[in-house]
């Protein structure tokens, strides 16, 4: 059994902060709560767990999907962070594995510094 050392949704505010921000003002018009409802769900659609020897990202509401890469064959980690990004520690992380192409892209992931380093810590 291995040990879960990171485990998280992409964030709603850190994602959109001004959308989050905008919707909260029009909530007493009513359309700030179904906006609001509606990033709740897309946040919470993607989980990445990273175990200490896999990853594991499944994404979907009704329909789930897994992803499941053990860790001996990521290849590389790619960390994109806008300014505003940095600003809130958030970022999109990419994982390669044998090819050119991305085996998982999540976006708005909380700490992706740290997930660069759980990933290449246990990949060592």
């Amino acid at each position: 059994m291995s040990t879960i050392l990171y485990e998280a949704n992409p964030s709603m505010l850190r994602m959109n902060p001004f959308l989050t921000v905008f919707s909260i003002l029009l909530i007493p018009l009513g359309i700030g709560i179904i906006v609001l409802l509606w990033m709740y769900i897309k946040t919470k659609m993607d989980k990445l767990t990273i175990k200490t020897d896999e990853i594991v990202w499944a994404h979907g509401l009704l329909n789930k999907s897994y992803t499941e890469i053990h860790m001996s064959s990521v290849r590389t980690v790619k960390v994109n962070q806008s300014l505003l990004q940095r600003m809130l520690n958030a970022g999109d992380v990419v994982i390669y594995t044998a090819g050119d192409n991305p085996e998982v892209m999540i976006q708005g992931l909380p700490e992706p510094d740290k997930i660069r380093d759980y990933i290449k810590g246990q990949n060592e």
